[in-house]
């Protein structure tokens, strides 16, 4: 760790100004970034006495190596740059608000041709309508069931639509009448989209006009003596009506409003907020977060507002009141920054009385529940982790505590379509953003040991190069890899420009290989050859579960019902699983064969583009040189080649075939 001291910025030379400030460590990753009133006030505070610091800012400030500031003009500018940086560098220390758990939406995925209605969980995709969050999962699932009686809007994936399409033929959903069938031909493409904006006006609290423009059909069919469109019409209205019942009116049917409560203690804190539309609470959502520095509840929230609506794709969900337990002192500055977000106003207020104060305390209730919970789940397992990770570092003598864990698996059938994996782990727990893979080919793809070799050094090459070379190019390297230096005092408008990101993390404290001491020596002689000697390697035999070590003639042998032995599998089995479906993928690749593949220059972003253009291999025989141009890349020389190519494999040529499956991906 380093010494506050040896970094600490003259007072003289920190701006009295309001700005954003960045703690780096020493591998150059942002560790922390906070903004202020008044920078030098704020940085002084975490030197003047660092080790009477909260536990986490103490263990911030003595990992941190170096301090950079940019002084901006106003307190609005720094909340802005200061969300952007926490997005960009996802520094370890700041509090993040990740979901407790992965909430369910009901989505439209309104970018499409045909829009498709799902529940998904994850990130949010461009160009998607989302509704929600709803809990438990299977209300959503009932509630979109029960919608495609009245809005039968296409509910399959791309793969059952296009064999739809192929064979003239709907799926179940078509022939009940819970699908339009828009793959066949039943609804045009135009009606269909209609029908999906209907379904979205719907979700966004207008079911009342729907079921009162469904009566007066109904009224209109009994009056014409069509009573079986009549009795549909009945049951459609049943089906709206179930709907909108399971959602209790708790306040004016006017109210779009997010309701936040908050519970906390010295260390971490808990957060509910209920989603509530046109009265009624459309989705719930939870929060457990550690606390970096001693921060009062006004502060937390802003931090809150900030990562719940700071996304460009959260913008339509932004209600017109937001109603928080406490007040942050730069209230009026979020409301203009989320006016600027939503396109009108937005209100930040406290509830005083009434329904809307009741239902904040139900919200408190709710986040105190999850707070229980959450400390109950996290002793057992913290002091499992801890335990097996300090047992591991004390069976193989270690110096340093093993924060960070990368263990890399090799996959392959006799020798072809090699690939390498690499996981993460840190603190114990599986870090999947972190994850890499890595195809092996030529001298390298020989055997395992010389596969280990390449992958082990290709690895640690990106960390030389970023950490220690800036302009270094390694040959898997992506542009603009090395760290991003950034200077005190740069202009804000500078630093809006997302910086470019490392294609690997900082470096781990031990290297796990699967297989035993020919696959540990390979890993150890790549990071010898490269000059890396604080990185420690082992490696797990499958066959009797022993940890071999560089050097040494005998395994270590952990106790069977070892919590190390355990974690070490567990992150074993886990490279395996990643490797295994990446090989799987490639192999998959490599059988499929298509007449498409044998036209000089034309490689899979341009057949993609010709089979997305035609639809077929079928009709792009059947297109002349003009047709073929029109294609983005394909010129006269590349159409000509292709006719060449489909007149020689025959009007008649068998269809592209994956040759491991046997499915039919050209027709």
């Amino acid at each position: 760790m380093a010494d506050p001291a040896t970094y600490r910025p003259r007072t003289g030379e920190i701006p009295t100004e309001p700005g954003v400030y960045r703690f780096r460590d020493e591998h150059r990753r942002v560790i922390y970034v906070g903004k202020a009133k008044n920078l030098r006030s704020r940085l002084n505070s975490y030197f003047a006495s660092p080790r009477q610091l909260m536990p986490k800012t103490r263990a911030m400030v003595f990992t941190a190596t170096s301090v950079e500031w940019t002084v901006v003009g106003t307190e609005l500018e720094a909340l802005q740059l200061e969300y952007t940086w926490i997005k960009e560098f996802n520094p370890r220390f700041n509090i993040m608000f990740r979901d407790d758990k992965s909430y369910p939406y009901l989505a439209v995925t309104m970018g499409e041709k045909y829009p498709r209605a799902q529940v998904m969980r994850g990130e949010r995709r461009k160009d998607t309508r989302y509704f929600g969050p709803f809990y438990p999962a299977k209300a959503i699932r009932e509630t979109l069931d029960t919608l495609l009686r009245v809005f039968p809007v296409r509910t399959c994936s791309a793969g059952v639509f296009k064999r739809a399409e192929r064979t003239g033929r709907p799926c179940l959903l078509g022939y009940i009448d819970k699908c339009s069938a828009p793959c066949v031909g039943r609804i045009s493409a135009e009606d269909h989209r209609a029908l999906a904006a209907e379904l979205c006006s719907f979700m966004s609290g207008e079911g009342k006009r729907f079921i009162h423009d469904l009566e007066k059909q109904m009224q209109a069919a009994v009056a014409d003596l069509d009573y079986e469109s009549a009795a549909r019409l009945r049951d459609d209205i049943a089906a709206l009506k179930k709907v909108f019942e399971r959602n209790t009116v708790v306040l004016a049917e006017d109210t779009d409003a997010d309701i936040f409560g908050m519970v906390q203690d010295e260390l971490e804190a808990s957060v509910q907020v209920f989603h509530v539309r046109g009265g009624r609470i459309r989705g719930q959502r939870g929060w457990v977060v550690e606390k970096v520095e001693d921060m009062d509840t006004g502060e937390i929230v802003e931090h809150l507002l900030q990562q719940v609506y700071g996304e460009a794709s959260m913008a339509d969900s932004i209600p017109r009141r937001v109603l928080v337990p406490v007040l942050p002192e730069n209230a009026e500055e979020l409301q203009v920054w989320l006016r600027g977000l939503r396109g009108s106003k937005v209100k930040i207020s406290v509830p005083q009385r009434g329904d809307k104060k009741s239902l904040m305390e139900t919200v408190t209730r709710n986040a105190e529940d999850a707070m229980r919970l959450h400390k109950s789940r996290r002793a057992g397992d913290l002091t499992t982790r801890s335990a097996a990770l300090s047992e591991l570092q004390e069976a193989l003598e270690l110096p340093v505590p093993l924060l960070r864990i990368e263990c890399y698996d090799i996959s392959h059938v006799q020798g072809t379509n090699v690939v390498a994996s690499m996981v993460v782990a840190e603190d114990g727990l599986m870090k999947k953003s972190d994850y890499r893979r890595f195809s092996i080919t030529g001298e390298a793809a020989r055997d395992d040991t010389a596969s280990m070799y390449d992958v082990i050094s290709r690895r640690f090459k990106h960390y030389l190069a970023e950490n220690f070379d800036p302009a270094a190019q390694v040959p898997d390297a992506e542009p603009g890899s090395g760290p991003e230096v950034q200077e005190p005092g740069t202009p804000v408008a500078d630093t809006l420009t997302a910086a470019p990101r490392a294609k690997f993390a900082y470096p781990p404290n031990l290297v796990v290989v699967d297989g035993g001491k020919p696959q540990v020596t390979a890993a150890s002689r790549a990071l010898e050859d490269l000059g890396i000697t604080d990185v420690y390697v082992v490696g797990l035999a499958k066959r009797l579960e022993e940890v071999w070590v560089p050097e040494s003639d005998f395994p270590v042998i952990l106790p069977r019902s070892s919590q190390a032995l355990f974690l070490l599998q567990r992150i074993r089995d886990e490279a395996h699983r990643f490797a295994i479906t990446f090989h799987r993928q490639k192999r998959g690749k490599s059988m499929t064969a298509s007449v498409l593949d044998s036209v000089p220059g034309l490689g899979p972003a341009k057949q993609k583009a010709l089979l997305k253009h035609f639809g077929s291999v079928r009709r792009l025989k059947q297109a002349d040189a003009a047709q073929l141009q029109e294609v983005p890349g394909i010129g006269p020389s590349m159409a000509a080649a292709l006719q060449a190519a489909l007149a020689d494999a025959g009007a008649d040529s068998a269809p592209a075939v994956n040759m491991a499956t046997g499915e039919i991906v050209e027709s």
